[in-house]
């Protein structure tokens, strides 16, 4: 699959992902696009769009998007790697219109 990372989502996740291609928004120059226009241009590239944006459905018309979307719990690395299987397993089980916010708390 070809993910997106939004800005915040930290960049060494990618070197766990090898089985996807992985863009983030600064290497493409979209850093500076809102999240509707984000999110339109994303749709046009891209099968999964990972985030740390809380708020971003709350934001945003998530209905009939062509992109999945896999909001992570926080944009710490260091805390992000203690949840690498469940990361992982969230955007490898990611589908087309799907959206997927990753609780705070570890899911046992």
């Amino acid at each position: 699959m070809r993910l997106l990372f939004d800005q915040g989502t930290p960049s060494p996740l990618r070197h766990h992902l090898r089985n996807h291609i992985v863009a983030t928004t600064f290497e493409l120059g979209w850093s500076k696009l809102q999240n509707g226009e984000l999110l339109a241009a994303a749709e046009n590239e891209f099968d999964v769009f990972v985030t740390t944006d809380k708020n971003l459905s709350y934001q945003q018309n998530l209905k009939g998007r062509r992109l999945a979307i896999v909001v992570l719990p926080f944009a710490s690395w260091p805390r992000l790697q203690t949840r690498l299987p469940e990361i992982v397993a969230a955007i490898d089980a990611a589908t087309v219109g799907s959206f997927v916010a990753l609780p705070m708390q570890p899911s046992d």
